[in-house]
């Protein structure tokens, strides 16, 4: 009376979908360096914490008597796993079977993980290889017609976005849905030389008469439309790794700072860092000479719990450096300029970035820390044609918008409306300024021999007219005189950063906490 017939059967349909694409096409999905969707899959979550659902879903071939011949499995793989003893939804497509073509899938198995995430307010990670459910010309004669397009269950990946972390990983070329689903994402990823992402592939560009013509060899010709080289500048994509292990690596990091869903909060950790910890090398961080640059990264990792600082979206935006990373184990995020690339000044691109980081920050109430050294937004005529005054206030806005506490450093510059969108004005300003501190309206060097025109060609000595304008404005711009208007709220020691950063993060957290 037992029901052992019925679960061998079942096995053997397991069994059946272990196969994947087939032994031939697993091999050569190994052979192009990649691995198969239930390797990464192993690979990502704790050791043996996936369990997998809808397993034995698939195309099945029956002989005429009715038994099972065979399953070809659905291109995508979801289940439930852990990822430092927390749930997630795990997904992969599996390239081996045509290529993750929609031909090939079952539909509701890829909108079932969506809702399983946000419904269960749970963490989503997307293995992204192939079109990701995207069609194929084969479908339309298969089907018999063509169809208005349409893409079950992307309100499901809206949701997501506004419900839980959502990470990408582009593990292989992919196009069309499987492109949409990477950008649909807070953190995402492509491996250099493994993956590329575009809007549709070289063939299909090719065949529509547009005028990219790429390299005749197949791999380059897609690394020259849509390879890591460009989207991970451009801010299509976050970040480029050199392998799926630093992939999986990183997916697993940004997800340490985040908590499981929002309305939930981040966890702190434990943290051997000392608080009261001063390095002596901030004193002398800043140079003297205006003009002179100076590694910001060594300012985080001077002040920032040590090895805690998770840069984002490196490559692009580079004008201001995002990052999670602790003070006292508890998670920040940190925006910092940049002066060693185009002086710091936000650009477009940086501005954009910046909006964006912001809201990630605040949909997750992470507090923001801000390290400011900003000459003000670029000019000329390439930033004018870029819209960057567009794109900068935008970001302004995002600040403003922000409701999470915040705290900014002015380690230098802070010019202009770049310069003043460092927080927001209008609420308790948690500032700190060092003695190195430069800021106003526009520097004095771009405005003092317009200012002071008149009186320069009037003198009998033009040069020695302007060193003693610009001895007299040295004095009126020195810090001190704007902490006496409390325009500056503290000026501090630079060795002095880290132990009140930790306080404004205890502080903020206990507000984020009440």
């Amino acid at each position: 009376m037992s029901w052992e017939k019925e679960l061998e059967e079942l096995r053997r349909r397991e069994a059946m979908a272990e196969q994947m694409g087939g032994e031939a096409k697993v091999a050569r999905q190994h052979g192009r360096g990649k691995m198969d969707a239930r390797a990464r899959l192993a690979a990502l979550v704790d050791d043996g914490s996936f369990r997998e659902i809808g397993k034995i879903a698939g195309k099945a071939t029956y002989a005429e008597n009715g038994d099972l011949e065979s399953i070809l499995p659905a291109p995508f793989l979801f289940g439930k796993a852990l990822i430092e003893g927390r749930p997630v939804v795990a997904t992969a497509d599996d390239f081996t079977i045509r290529g993750g073509a929609a031909d090939a899938g079952i539909s509701r198995k890829m909108v079932q993980a969506e809702k399983m995430a946000h419904e269960l307010k749970l963490p989503i990670i997307r293995m992204i290889d192939g079109t990701g459910g995207g069609g194929s010309v084969k479908t339309l004669e298969m089907i018999g017609a063509t169809y208005i397009p349409a893409v079950p269950g992307w309100s499901d990946v809206v949701k997501n976005l506004e419900t839980v972390p959502v990470v990408a990983l582009a593990l292989g070329p992919t196009a069309g849905l499987g492109a949409a689903r990477v950008v649909a994402s807070h953190y995402s990823i492509m491996v250099r030389g493994l993956s590329q992402l575009f809007a549709a592939g070289p063939a299909v560009v090719d065949g529509l008469g547009e005028s990219y013509k790429g390299p005749e060899d197949h791999q380059q010709a897609k690394e020259s439309l849509g390879g890591s080289d460009i989207h991970t500048r451009n801010g299509v994509v976050d970040d480029e790794v050199a392998s799926e292990a630093e992939a999986f690596a990183r997916a697993r990091h940004f997800l340490s700072f985040m908590p499981e869903h929002v309305g939930q909060l981040a966890r702190r950790s434990n943290c051997l860092d000392p608080v009261h910890r001063r390095e002596e090398a901030l004193l002398s961080l800043v140079p003297r000479e205006e003009k002179q640059v100076y590694s910001m990264r060594r300012c985080m990792d001077m002040v920032l719990d040590t090895g805690t600082v998770f840069e984002i979206g490196r490559m692009w935006g580079r004008t201001c450096i995002t990052a999670l990373a602790r003070l006292d184990g508890w998670p920040v995020a940190v925006l910092a300029s940049d002066p060693s690339y185009l002086g710091g000044s936000w650009d477009a691109k940086s501005s954009e970035k910046v909006e964006r980081f912001v809201k990630l920050a605040d949909q997750f109430r992470l507090p923001i820390v801000h390290l400011v050294d900003n000459p003000g937004f670029m000019i000329g005529r390439e930033a004018e044609m870029a819209g960057t005054i567009r794109y900068g206030v935008q970001a302004m806005n995002a600040i403003y918008k922000a409701t999470v506490p915040l705290a900014s450093v002015v380690l230098r510059r802070a010019y202009g409306i770049a310069g003043s969108a460092m927080s927001n004005a209008e609420t308790f300003q948690y500032r700190y300024c060092w003695p190195s501190g430069d800021w106003g309206s526009l520097p004095i060097s771009g405005g003092l021999e317009v200012a002071y025109k008149s009186e320069i060609e009037a003198s009998d000595d033009p040069a020695a007219m302007l060193a003693e304008i610009r001895a007299r404005l040295d004095k009126v711009t020195s810090p001190f005189r704007s902490a006496e208007r409390y325009s500056a709220e503290d000026i501090i020691d630079p060795r002095d950063t880290r132990p009140l950063l930790c306080e404004f993060a205890d502080l903020a957290w206990r507000k984020l906490q009440s």
